[in-house]
This record gives C-alpha cells, sequence and structure tokens, in this order.
C-alpha cells in the first residue's frame, strides 16, 4: 500500500505543476497563449508596413512579397492576409492587396515610432548605426501613438530619422525626400546626400564604413559601368554602382532645409580664430556626442583655436577657458559661424 505521505506529496506536486501552467498572469499556458498574439500582432503590422512600403514606391504587394519581407512561408503570409483583412486593414485586388484608409494610418503609426526611435538612438544612445534598425524593428510595436508624440517632442519634432526617410507627423503627413540614386546625377554637379538606405544590412554597412550620412556635400568625380568615384565628407569614396545606387542626393539647390549643412567645420580655424558653435554633425552619434555637449560644446557657446601639436593632430581648442583636445576628424563634425580672430597673423598649417 503506498506511504500516504509520499501521496500527499505527488498530489501537491501535481497541483503545483497544473497551476504554473494554468495561472492567469504566470502560468506558462497564458504566456505562451499571450506571445501567440503578440507574435501575431507584429507580424500583422510589420505586414502593414510592407504594403505601405511597396504603396510608396509605386509597386503593389503580393503574397510573395509579403512572404518575403516576413520571412515567413507563404501559407503563414496567407493567413496573415485574412486577419488584416478580416479588420478591414487591407482590400484584396486580383493578386495584388492594398492598404484601406484605416489600414494606412496604422502602418503610418507604427513606421512612426521606427524612425523616431532611430532618431532618438543616434542623437541619445550609444548604439551604432548598425544597431539602430534592429532595435528600432523591437520598440516600434510598443511604443503607444501618445508615447510617439512625447518622443517627437523631446526630439524637437523632426521631420527626418538619422537615415533621411520622412517621419510621418502624428497625422499621418509625410513629404517623401525626391533624391535620386547618386549614380544617375552628372559629373561634377553640386550635390547633397539626403537619404541612405539602410537595407539590405550589407549594403548599409559599407555605406555605414564609408562615414557617409545625410546632409553631406557630394560631387561625383567618375563614374562607369564598373565604379563611382565621387567626394564627399573631406574624402574621395570609391563604390560600385549598386552600391552607391542606395544614396539618395539631390542637387544643392533643391535638398530639404533639413538636410542642410550649415555653418564650417571647426577644422577650418586657424589658431587664435574663434567661432561660435552652431550645432554637431549627423555624423557625431550616441556616447561621442554626450561627450562633446559635456565637454561644453553647445550651439551658441564661443570656442577657440589655441594651438596644434607638433604632429598637426591634434589641436587644442578653448571651451569656456578650459583647454580640450580634439581630433581632426572630430573637429571637421561640429560645425560654426566664425565671428572674429584675436590673432588673425599667426598661421599655423592643419
Amino acid at each position: 500500500m503506498p506511504d500516504p505521505l509520499i501521496a500527499i506529496l505527488v498530489a501537491g506536486a501535481i497541483i503545483l505543476v497544473g497551476l504554473g501552467l494554468v495561472l492567469p498572469k504566470s502560468g506558462l499556458l497564458p504566456r505562451w497563449r499571450r506571445a501567440q498574439r503578440n507574435n501575431e500582432r507584429v507580424l500583422s503590422e510589420d505586414a502593414l508596413k510592407h504594403i505601405q512600403h511597396s504603396e510608396t514606391h509605386g509597386y503593389p504587394a503580393n503574397l510573395h512579397s509579403l512572404a518575403g519581407a516576413l520571412n515567413i512561408s507563404v501559407n503563414q503570409a496567407a493567413g496573415i492576409l485574412d486577419k488584416i483583412q478580416a479588420l478591414n486593414l487591407v482590400r484584396i485586388e486580383g493578386e495584388a492587396f492594398r492598404l484601406t484608409p484605416e489600414g494606412r494610418e496604422y502602418a503610418l503609426r507604427i513606421i512612426r515610432a521606427h524612425r523616431l526611435w532611430e532618431r532618438y538612438l543616434a542623437e541619445e544612445t550609444g548604439f551604432t548605426e548598425a544597431e539602430w534598425h534592429d532595435q528600432a524593428e523591437q520598440y516600434e510595436h510598443r511604443l503607444t501613438a501618445s508615447e510617439a508624440q512625447a518622443l517627437a517632442s523631446q526630439l524637437g519634432n523632426p521631420l527626418y530619422d538619422p537615415h533621411g526617410d520622412p517621419i510621418p507627423t502624428n497625422a499621418g503627413e509625410f513629404k517623401p525626400h525626391q533624391g535620386k540614386p547618386l549614380p544617375s546625377m552628372e559629373i561634377d554637379a553640386p550635390l547633397r546626400i539626403v537619404h541612405i538606405e539602410d537595407e539590405p544590412e550589407v549594403i548599409y554597412a559599407q555605406l555605414v564604413a564609408e562615414g557617409l550620412h545625410p546632409g553631406m556635400e557630394a560631387r561625383i568625380l567618375e563614374k562607369s559601368p564598373q565604379r563611382v568615384r565621387f567626394f564627399a565628407g573631406g574624402d574621395v569614396h570609391l563604390l560600385a554602382p549598386i552600391v552607391a545606387g542606395n544614396i539618395s542626393v539631390l542637387p544643392v539647390s533643391q535638398e530639404p532645409v533639413e538636410s542642410r549643412q550649415v555653418g564650417q567645420p571647426l577644422s577650418e580655424l586657424k589658431a587664435g580664430q574663434q567661432g561660435s558653435v552652431l550645432s554637431l554633425s549627423p555624423r557625431i552619434r550616441g556616447a561621442e556626442r554626450r561627450r562633446l555637449m559635456d565637454l561644453g560644446i553647445l550651439p551658441g557657446v564661443v570656442i577657440e583655436a589655441a594651438f596644434t601639436s607638433p604632429s598637426g593632430d591634434p589641436t587644442a581648442y578653448r571651451v569656456r577657458e578650459t583647454l580640450i583636445a580634439l581630433r581632426k576628424e572630430q573637429a571637421r563634425s561640429i560645425l560654426i559661424s566664425q565671428e572674429r580672430s584675436s590673432h588673425s597673423e599667426v598661421d599655423v598649417k592643419d
């Protein structure tokens, strides 16, 4: 005959396991169901983003493009499509499908959250450019409309994300950048970069390694079916046309106001010359941006080139009676308006 104590312990263990499975908040089964619902919601929202992206670029989305964008099977994509169609977020037209007004509003809300979060990551955190997209992919599904609006206000209601993509307003309005692929432009025409495409990742990583970003002035020096050689950001760059095609530019007179780089680089100051800080270039991101701000390099602050090291780099600058050393690369990213020269006769070569 079984030991009564063992029987009681076994029964208690079974009860505990059962409770662990079904407790409303912490049970494994309810948690699994919530995870499934969340996963379906994320896939549905990503589907709406894909359809919006397709419509913006002038080609209709279909079941195969949706499956590829979401990295799921065609059968799974069909299930997601049924769900969002039942919610009146899409309408099917033959093999293609388009967003309803309600679907477009929903999609733009997710896109707004994504691009605002990328802007936040670029300006307020130490995440690298290669990490912005994946981080924003996670947070776009968590931000409510009111949280996105608060974030927009914190950032100064920007019009574009750090790649140059337009950020929809709270009302769903946005204006595409209108840029053209760099290889399509004329040689030696003055251009400005207005957008850097962040997909596919392998091409974006190459553009990041080149130090390219919206706001840079550019000029094509040479182009052929094999390569595009151009000047931007103080350097000459050599890219394959398929890579350069992910850089969108406009003639200097046509670029959006927010993409223009106003002022001259701090690196152009000679010893004894002073300037007033206008802004930090978009190339300065995250922890490095915060470090410069902590050093007092803020809009309106007067900064003076004191002297250059014997090797020519770094240069010592006087900020609020304090000397700080900046490499030439850093100084190029601080934009100033030159005010005056206290010893204009001194001319030290960079």
